[in-house]
């Protein structure tokens, strides 16, 4: 099996037509301070501009305020919001409908019992992307370039489109999609050369991995 793909992080016009020519079909702009991935709101409007209409554009968000919100979608004006904070149901709900523009709800996951927290989210999201769950001295909630273990997602019923994030790279992403079912990857540490630095070749090879499939 093979699964789309979305690369995270991108924060140079480089990066961004790297994207572009490996044929994902998203890309994400992070518009988290604490990150190496971090890009300020001015200089994302010439990356969306630049992708627009030829991937779908997402910008993360965590534990944003409305006036953001509301500048990234008047500015930005993404495909999707990614909330990968501890936004909970009735925020998630009221941030896709106050703005009119979906949702994918990130959820922490080390183990099964986190997956509980599915049934409670596919109302009011409309994808749902599951990642490592960071560590407890962590400054920022995902990028670590950890893993979870792919097999307590297998066979999951999940009732919305979703990602498999955290740890995956161009060697073992085809591996991860085979163990745990994704339809959906989502990558940014494993496609840098350096920590906020996109490799063209990396994301070229990436997405061409997502592409095969790979006995599990």
């Amino acid at each position: 099996m093979s699964a789309s793909v979305k690369i995270c992080g991108i924060n140079s016009a480089t990066a961004a037509e790297a994207v572009l020519r490996a044929g994902a079909e998203f890309a994400g702009l992070n518009f988290f301070p604490r990150t190496p991935r971090h890009i300020p709101l001015d200089q994302a409007v010439s990356l969306a501009d630049q992708m627009r209409g030829r991937l779908k554009l997402v910008a993360l968000v965590v534990d944003e305020d409305d006036a953001m919100l509301a500048r990234i979608a008047d500015s930005i004006r993404p495909d999707f919001f990614q909330l990968h904070g501890k936004e909970n149901v009735v925020r998630t709900a009221d941030i896709r409908a106050r703005f009119a523009i979906p949702v994918i709800k990130v959820l922490a996951v080390a183990d099964k019992d986190d997956l509980k927290q599915i049934g409670d989210y596919e109302p009011v999201a409309d994808i749902l992307m599951f990642d490592a769950k960071a560590p407890q001295s962590a400054s920022r909630p995902g990028g670590h370039g950890a893993a979870f273990d792919w097999k307590i997602l297998a066979g999951v019923d999940v009732k919305r489109p979703w990602f498999l994030a955290g740890g995956l790279n161009p060697e073992n992403v085809g591996r991860a999609i085979s163990i745990s079912g994704a339809p959906m990857v989502d990558v940014a540490s494993g496609v840098e050369s350096a920590p906020g630095v996109k490799n063209e070749s990396l994301i070229a090879d990436f997405v061409a991995a997502a592409r095969q499939q790979v006995a599990a």
